[in-house]
């Protein structure tokens, strides 16, 4: 198999009909790090939003638990990617996904804003330190995958175009990109996350690469203090020397999607796992009733029973 036969044969396919297919290639075989990556940022990304960070940090989730919770977002999704979201599986995925965002008074606006970033950030880490260039398919079938998503997850009024989600994106994070104590709390539990990852004697330069690796308008609205220009341009430096190198590696013949590597909350999943064993447990008790979802507010959210 040539190493570009996949992006041809992604070429020749139909965006919008065949989105899911072209979804599972770009995502399972020709990116799968730069995905995981990409879109461990996008969730990331997220947390720059008072109103997002301030539910998260009322639940007390990512200070008790964050790697169950990066665990049960990146397994439900690719529960999803890997069996298609009308499959039993993807349904199943999706019915827990709704359940637990139903617990809680999440705005739309804001439920498309985390829909717009799984689509747009990979696409932007890619366009920066992908091994090839992504195919316009591509591109389109994200679109296309995420908008099927997110309509069986309730969310309302998902633009109809690419350049639509794209300028909603972008118009979302110059209004709502603001610091708030919650956005520094969630963030540094997460830098925490991802620092932990790694043997302790090489957490403090973790940290440090993901300082590089945000924008000035998320250091902003985390109130971090930026990293030295050498690290970002280090990192940058270094993932684009994998991409070189990745140009000679034959095309990887099996899809990684829900086989997951950095899975520490479910031993051998998906052995033995449904994915109903997965997701976050009800709200804690003494949770204020302006995070709580009161019955008039649960309409927008699907149980895909």
């Amino acid at each position: 198999m040539g190493r570009y036969e996949l992006r041809d044969r992604i070429a020749a396919l139909d965006p919008e009909k065949d989105h899911l297919e072209i979804y599972q290639i770009s995502s399972g075989r020709e990116f799968p790090w730069d995905y995981t990556r990409a879109l461990e940022f996008a969730l990331f990304r997220t947390y720059c939003v008072p109103s997002i960070s301030k539910l998260l940090a009322a639940t007390g989730e990512f200070r008790d638990r964050p790697q169950r919770r990066y665990d049960d977002t990146a397994l439900l999704m690719a529960e999803m990617a890997a069996h298609g979201y009308d499959s039993a599986r993807g349904r199943e995925a999706l019915k827990v996904v709704n359940r637990a965002h139903g617990r809680y008074a999440i705005s739309n606006d804001d439920m498309l804003y985390v829909l717009s970033t799984f689509i747009y950030d990979p696409i932007d880490w890619l366009a920066l330190y992908g091994w090839r260039p992504l195919h316009e398919n591509e591109k389109l079938a994200a679109f296309h995958y995420y908008r099927a998503v997110g309509t069986r997850m309730g969310i309302r009024d998902i633009p109809d175009t690419y350049p639509s989600f794209l300028a909603f994106k972008t118009s979302y994070e110059e209004r709502y990109f603001v610091y708030s104590d919650t956005n520094r709390e969630i963030g540094r539990y997460t830098v925490e996350l991802f620092a932990a990852w790694f043997p302790r004697v090489a957490r403090p330069a973790v940290r440090l690469g993901v300082r590089g690796m945000l924008d000035e308008r998320m250091l902003s609205a985390f109130g971090f203090d930026p990293a030295p220009r050498w690290v970002g341009g280090l990192a940058a430096a270094a993932l684009k020397s994998r991409a070189r190198a990745l140009r000679f590696f034959p095309p990887r013949r099996e899809s990684v999607l829900g086989k997951p590597k950095r899975n520490h909350t479910y031993p051998g999943y998906p052995s033995g796992y449904q994915p109903s064993d997965l997701g976050a447990p009800p709200p804690p008790d003494d949770l204020p009733a302006e995070f709580r979802r009161s019955s008039r507010q649960g309409q927008g959210h699907i149980d895909m029973t």
